[in-house]
């Protein structure tokens, strides 16, 4: 089950090591001609420069772009949509500090700004039509370039969470209201990758991130390059790089029980250079992923109404007072409005919160951390 994913060492974003990974990836490619018409899809979540490992990095899609040139393809379009308001100036705004406008221009290719959406049938268990960006629609050709991080509604984003971004702004936020439980969402999730079914993976790890992911986290240099042709088994591959559970992944889960991913990474498919995405012991998981029994370390008086004591415990996002900025982010983004901002400090009315983290994603100063049961500590 799954197909090969190739593994290359790029000990940094300068290294031609990073050329040559992406030009041995497009080899594998047969279908890609001059007339190709391409999308590629960067993980742009929000305004954030490249070292902060939140975006995916313009020397990645440097390299593609590199490559394609010199196969003559001539009709291509970068493109993707942040978690927030999408709008040309926010969009211009956000790939202008990542970086990747300013190689866009170099090699005379659209960052597509245009915010326009259609709407695309799918033979989905959750969703049957998806509004998606009009890029979508008119690529034949889907290359997917997502940073390697932490999720802390998912555990890990990376291929398949990556394309999310298809949906456009807040819209995105909507579906997050209509699937507040995770299993429902990661169902949603590969309803959509079935929808827009990528061609190709390059996947940026030189520099990751670990921790709370994926804004709020550490940037983790790896100095790996990933890919392949099955969003799932490359993100089985990362889940294994990270130390953790594919099938506490709400969209693996729900990829296995359709038949399209094994429960885990069946190590025969890695090809390249294995060590460099060899599991990092140390890789610092979300701390809303922390392998924790509940049912055994629950205090005693509270097992009797187990499973809901799970419930309980549950991590859940707390602004931090002295970190908020009053930027509102947190409520634009927020899909059940549960967030106001009073006095200028945004404020969480936790009964109506379904915890999607959405809040913690966008914040662009980290203010909203993720509050743990005290009793289970952090």
């Amino acid at each position: 089950m799954g197909s090969e994913v190739y593994c290359y060492a790029a000990p940094d974003y300068d290294s031609p090591s990073l050329a040559r990974a992406v030009e041995a990836l497009l080899q594998k490619c047969p279908s890609l001609t001059p007339e190709s018409r391409v999308l590629i899809k960067p993980n742009l979540l929000a305004k954030h420069a490249p070292e902060k490992a939140v975006t995916t990095h313009p020397a990645v899609l440097d390299a593609v772009l590199t490559a394609l040139k010199k196969r003559n393809v001539s009709h291509i379009v970068v493109a993707d949509s942040p978690g927030g308001i999408y709008t040309p100036a926010a969009m211009k705004a956000i790939y202008q500090v990542s970086g990747l406008a300013q190689v866009c221009a170099r090699y005379g290719v659209e960052a597509y700004a245009d915010c326009k959406a259609v709407p695309c049938k799918a033979e989905g268990k959750r969703v049957h039509t998806f509004n998606l960006l009009e890029p979508v629609h008119k690529a034949d050709f889907i290359i997917d370039l997502p940073k390697l991080k932490t999720h802390v509604m998912t555990g890990m984003s990376c291929a398949v969470k990556n394309l999310f971004g298809t949906i456009p702004g807040l819209q995105k936020a909507e579906m997050h209201m209509r699937f507040p439980e995770k299993e429902p969402f990661g169902e949603m999730l590969v309803d959509l990758c079935e929808a827009v079914r990528p061609h190709l993976v390059i996947v940026d790890g030189i520099l990751a991130m670990e921790g709370d992911g994926p804004a709020g986290g550490t940037p983790r240099k790896l100095g790996v390059v990933m890919g392949g042709a099955d969003p799932y088994t490359v993100d089985l591959a990362v889940c294994r790089l990270m130390g953790l559970d594919a099938m506490r992944v709400p969209y693996l889960s729900a990829a296995h029980a359709r038949g399209l991913c094994g429960e885990k990474l069946d190590e025969t498919l890695l090809q390249g250079d294995i060590k460099a995405a060899a599991p990092r012991p140390d890789f610092k998981l979300p701390a809303s992923y922390a392998p924790i029994n509940f049912a055994a370390r629950a205090p005693r008086p509270l097992r009797w109404v187990m499973p809901g004591v799970e419930k309980l415990v549950a991590p859940k996002p707390k602004v931090d007072r002295a970190k908020c900025i009053g930027c509102g982010k947190c409520a634009e983004i927020c899909p059940q409005h549960t967030i106001q901002v009073k006095e200028r400090k945004a404020h969480i009315e936790p009964k109506k919160c379904i915890r999607c983290f959405c809040c913690h994603e966008m914040c662009p100063v980290k203010a909203i951390d993720v509050k743990h049961f005290i009793l289970f500590g952090r």
